[in-house]
């Protein structure tokens, strides 16, 4: 019985693992994959289209996939060279997300579908949400005026990001862009000409300054919309490669200074009139020739690029979540039968996912270049690995599965917490400017959140504690000892480097902004960490509290860190505010509600317990 549990857990592990890494195939005879690795720069990094694709689709629509009008199912990427190429195409897709169509007051709206909606299904009320919008003071918006906001500035993204490959028009002007181009390149010297002869009061071939005029009118409007700058810098320096991209419009207004116009653009005029012509051979040409002059001339960004669309498609931490939940589960089921074969088994596949959590992180160390925790979404994702990597340390001391399970339920809901911040945008954005610093700051940042991780998972044992009190009646006294133990060295290990990330952070406020300590919010919850690691360590040292109330104590601990670590965020004050969220204060009321029910619950009288522990205690009282 003991092989077939070993063999049908790894046949169902090797399974998620395979299934995750063939998941973004895409079956095409473009080469689409190619193209999603293409380098661009947008938000002050350089990121692959891939990035963007996904990154962009998640902000509209809260997802990485579009359901087109025929019921099939496009990747990221496929609805993005749509979106660039094929316009007409791309605006019957519903990609903007509504949650309350049917508030907003729209008639007719709500009728056409039940949460998503298509540009053209949007176009009809543009000039009535762009009233609204503009009439609205953002500091004092409604549920009702913040939904138009997002929808305003949803439109605004779809359509910035529509113009990023070429100007943008009908179909006749998309068909001929690269005739647009050298129209263009021959018409520069002939306006030019025809423009300072108009200033100088002299004859001027006033067709020619008309369709000079009107092209620069175009190509300047496009400098100010396109979001993406796909055009990189002739010299591959360090410092100028990071700052002097440029979008198409900026391009194409600088030929007019006698820079001839870069390859690329032209290449990206090429995809598009081949993609729209169903011309897959010119299509992949064009791919392959803008990758191979990547890689010869940027080949340290271009290998970045490729790698993190390639992150972008494994997915270590959805992989992850899985694989975390999977081993609660069955550690679970091992309380209560095949308690050896279940047990080692959700040990190995928590060893497994650590490495792959692990993993993440460091990919995203090594695509941004930065430590591992840089925003709100990094630190979500430090947390769980910090609270995982402890858990490990005490299961292996412990061997009893406790251990195990809340590392892996702390480790789920940490990456679950991060998957929601992601909604967002880019989580691999350029760190803000209060994070963009020094030595100190890495360290302090690095040490407090695996300060956060110890609390939230001493917090977790208090609640498996009072859960398996409650209900489990083989909870022992001797495991009752053995979790207090737990809960106490963990408690001991977050007090410790709460505290130092704590004094590391007032060494780097002092260099930064010239003083130790603030008042801040976000130091102020640091510090009521450290004191409540403080309270637990002596209420359990002068006996001030029993195993129950230690529990209690721990789960109070995990109120103040959801506090500081989310909390301080929310008051949207203080330099340390950089991670505000709307949905964020429901979240943290519904998770103090909860942390304090389980107190609650502990207080429920010894006769109710089913354990042995609980009788045990009866029986004392």
């Amino acid at each position: 019985m003991k092989i077939f549990i070993y063999i049908l857990v790894a046949l169902v592990t090797i399974s998620t693992i395979f299934r995750q890494f063939s998941a973004e195939q895409i079956e095409s005879e473009y080469d689409k994959q190619g193209f999603s690795e293409l380098p661009v720069q947008v938000g002050g990094r350089i990121k692959p289209l891939d990035s963007v694709a996904r990154n962009t689709l998640l902000i509209l629509s809260g997802r990485q996939t579009v359901i087109a009008p025929d019921g099939s199912k496009l990747s990221a990427i496929e609805w993005f060279i749509d979106l660039c190429m094929r316009p007409e195409i791309a605006d019957t897709y519903r990609v903007f997300k509504i949650e309350f169509p049917d508030e907003l007051g729209l008639d007719g709206l709500a009728e056409k579908s039940k949460r998503y909606f298509s540009f053209n299904d949007l176009q009809p009320y543009f000039a009535e949400i762009q009233t609204v919008y503009q009439n609205i003071e953002p500091q004092k918006r409604t549920a009702y005026e913040r939904q138009i906001a997002e929808i305003y500035n949803g439109l605004i993204l779809y359509n910035n990001t529509l113009q990023s490959l070429h100007p943008t028009g009908n179909s006749e002007r998309l068909d001929r862009l690269i005739d647009e181009y050298q129209s263009y390149e021959t018409l520069i010297a002939t306006g030019l000409k025809a423009l300072k002869n108009q200033q100088a009061g002299e004859a001027y071939d006033e067709n020619a300054l008309n369709a000079f005029i009107a092209y620069a009118d175009s190509y300047l409007k496009l400098s100010q919309t396109a979001r993406l700058r796909i055009i990189p810098p002739q010299q591959n320096n360090q410092a100028e490669f990071l700052s002097d991209w440029k979008n198409v419009g900026l391009e194409l207004l600088d030929a007019i200074k006698g820079s001839p116009l870069s390859p690329s653009i032209k290449q990206y005029a090429q995809l598009t009139m081949a993609y729209r012509s169903n011309d897959t051979e010119t299509f992949n040409q064009g791919v392959a020739t803008l990758k191979a002059t990547f890689k010869q001339e940027y080949p340290k960004a271009y290998s970045r690029s490729q790698f993190e669309r390639w992150f972008n498609g494994f997915k270590p931490f959805a992989l992850s979540i899985q694989l975390y939940i999977f081993a609660f589960i069955l550690l679970l089921i091992s309380w209560l039968k095949w308690t050896t074969p279940l047990n080692h088994s959700a040990f190995w596949i928590i060893l497994i996912t650590f490495l792959i959590h692990t993993f993440g992180l460091v990919a995203r160390m090594y695509i941004q270049g930065r430590p591992p925790v840089t925003n709100l979404y990094s630190s979500a994702v430090f947390v769980g690995w910090g609270a995982v990597l402890l858990g490990i340390v005490i299961e292996r001391f412990y061997k009893n599965g406790i251990g195990g399970a809340m590392a892996s339920i702390v480790g789920f809901a940490t990456l679950i917490i991060a998957h929601h911040l992601a909604m967002t945008g880019d989580t691999l954005e350029m760190m803000r400017a209060v994070l963009d610093s020094n030595f100190w700051l890495a360290t302090h940042v690095v040490i407090i959140t695996l300060g956060y991780s110890a609390m939230f998972l001493a917090g977790a044992l208090a609640i498996a504690f009072i859960c398996m009190g409650l209900f489990s009646k083989n909870f022992s006294k001797e495991d009752a000892r053995s979790l207090t133990h737990m809960v106490y060295g963990i408690t001991c290990f977050a007090a410790l480097f709460s505290l130092v990330g704590t004094i590391l952070g007032g060494i780097w406020a002092d260099q930064s902004w010239g003083r130790f300590w603030g008042w801040d919010p976000k130091e102020n919850g640091a510090l009521m960490i450290v004191i409540m690691g403080a309270i637990v360590l002596h209420a359990r040292w002068g006996g001030i509290c029993k195993e129950r109330g230690i529990m209690n104590l721990a789960i109070c601990g995990n109120i103040i860190t959801a506090w500081s670590w989310f909390g301080t965020n929310l008051l949207g004050v203080g330099l340390h505010s950089y991670g505000f969220t709307d949905s964020g204060f429901f979240a943290m009321l519904l998770f103090i509600l909860s942390q304090l029910w389980f107190i609650g619950m502990s207080f429920i009288p010894w006769s109710f317990w089913r354990s042995a522990y609980g009788r045990n205690q009866l029986a004392k009282s």
